[in-house]
């Protein structure tokens, strides 16, 4: 026993020597221990009693510095294999990701399984995805009645369908928000105004709203809204009559088309030396019905060009000329309506019953340039001058001769002026075109699904109102979400706001 105690003692101490010789090695000494140890001038028993370390730790500096060799002379690896960066998959991180692919890449719910499945190796029922889903909705609805509406100045309001169930929508025409997005069982005008009622305890009071001629909607806003004033929708009345002026040029062009074909048909049956029975009669009524449907379409398209160009232009003359432009304009149509009855006859009623409507921007338009008249103190002739040619596009050859006579006559107080006039264009509002675009943007995710949820739409709208633009024709868009827009206040990523903590690269 005394034996055995004594040679333990002597072998723990040489450990402890050796480990503190090793410790004391700077990275020079031991790469010139792994270099005579690659090289086998001396075996490995020979370098640790030499330097005072373990045959292990010459055996570890050898293998580290084959590592090191290996790597070096490694032949160059395929970008297309090189790994990036690595990505710990938590449950946290398959929720994002569930979001993300649902809400982001529009996917529906068996993709995502699919994604899960192909891409990660890892299972996902369709059941777990929904229930995902539906961890957000709560969070997300929050949100949405939190939101504060009082800056909505002017309000877009339409209705979309999916499966036959209307969906009323709303959103701000200046940021694109979208303030309602509700399924309902019927869009009468009850149910108009009691949603537009919900929306005023969140501040919702615009100025004005633009919509369609739908009746349903305007009675509902009459309930809710009082007074507040529904404008006409400019799209909707130009895409009423521009094919109009489509299909009588298009029969303008069919008559002719016979009317040369009879005409053909007479030279091919004197070229024959035949007698063309009859064909001089219909060739006479043919020429008459060509010039006739020719004049129509004429006629027809420089009133269509008057009511774009002249009338719901946002350029143009005040209201009361505009009024008497378009009741012109309605009347010469209406004077050639038994030419076309059954294309003509709905364009003008559609235009009669909708005159003030699609009207009230110029009325609105004329008080702000009313007011900037007496601001500068100048007539409000030479406001709305400085108002048409600011409108004009720069490449138009005529705004740069008008606006050196409009410099030359307003002096020191044109450059003021101009971006005065700038700015009422900015904000005057003829057509509901956010509201058509976010109708494009929410029929990509209806079509994945035959039925609507108000769990669905209110995650829908969260994310449509909270994610950032990557591009926009406006550049004080880009990187903002509508609801910061709205609000010009900043808020956190939109995953971020329903709890999560987004993954960030080292």
């Amino acid at each position: 026993m005394v034996c055995y105690s004594n040679t333990s003692a002597i072998s723990l101490q040489s450990e402890v020597h050796f480990s503190c010789a090793a410790q004391a090695m700077q990275p020079p000494q031991r790469q010139r221990l792994a270099l005579e140890a690659l090289a086998k001038t001396e075996s490995i028993c020979g370098l640790a009693a030499e330097h005072g370390v373990s045959r292990k730790f010459v055996a570890q500096q050898v293998h580290t510095a084959q590592e090191a060799l290996h790597e070096a002379f490694a032949p160059a690896a395929d970008e297309a294999t090189e790994v990036l960066f690595y990505l710990p998959v938590t449950k946290h991180w398959l929720e994002q990701a569930i979001l993300g692919l649902t809400l982001i890449c529009h996917s529906p719910l068996r993709g995502v399984q699919e994604f899960c499945r192909d891409l990660l190796d890892y299972p996902v029922s369709v059941g777990k995805i929904h229930n995902v889903l539906q961890g957000a909705v709560a969070q997300a609805r929050t949100c949405n009645r939190q939101q504060d509406l009082s800056g909505v100045r002017i309000g877009a309001h339409d209705e979309i369908f999916q499966s036959g169930q209307p969906v009323l929508v709303g959103a701000d025409v200046r940021s694109s928000f979208c303030y309602l997005l509700s399924p309902e069982a019927r869009r009468d005008a009850e149910t108009w105004g009691i949603r537009l009622l919900e929306l005023g305890d969140q501040g919702f009071r615009p100025e004005a709203t633009i919509a369609d001629a739908g009746s349903a909607l305007r009675a509902g806003q009459a309930l809710a809204l009082g007074e507040t004033p529904c404008r006409g929708d400019v799209f909707h009345a130009l895409h009423l009559v521009q094919p109009l002026a489509t299909f009588l040029e298009n029969r303008a062009y069919e008559a002719l088309a016979a009317e040369d074909k009879l005409e053909r048909k007479r030279a091919y049956c004197r070229w024959r030396g035949q007698r063309a029975h009859g064909l001089s009669q219909r060739i006479s009524y043919a020429a008459k019905a060509a010039a006739k449907a020719c004049d129509l379409a004429a006629d027809v398209a420089v009133l269509v060009d008057w009511l774009r160009r002249d009338i719901l232009s946002l350029a143009g003359d005040d209201y009361a000329t505009r009024g008497e432009l378009f009741d012109f304009v309605v009347a010469e149509l209406r004077a050639r309506q038994p030419l076309c009855p059954h294309r003509i006859g709905p364009v003008v009623r559609a235009l009669t019953n909708q005159r003030d409507d699609l009207l009230a921007f110029v009325k609105q338009l004329d008080q702000d340039l009313a007011t900037l008249a007496c601001q500068f103190q100048l007539s409000p002739t030479t406001l709305r001058e400085v108002f048409n040619n600011e409108v004009l596009d720069v490449d138009h050859p005529l705004r740069w001769s008008r606006e050196a006579v409009l410099r030359k006559r307003l002096g020191s107080r044109f450059f003021a002026v101009s971006v005065a006039v700038a700015e009422v264009a900015e904000q005057t509002v003829r057509a509901s075109s956010v509201i058509e675009n976010l109708n494009s943007r929410l029929r990509s995710y209806f079509f994945l699904r035959r039925h609507l949820s108000s769990d669905y739409l209110a995650l829908l709208q969260f994310f449509l109102n909270h994610r950032r633009f990557l591009r926009s024709e406006w550049p004080e868009r880009i990187g903002k979400s509508p609801a910061e827009l709205l609000t010009s206040q900043p808020h956190p990523h939109w995953l971020e706001m329903l709890g999560y903590t987004r993954f960030s690269r080292n």
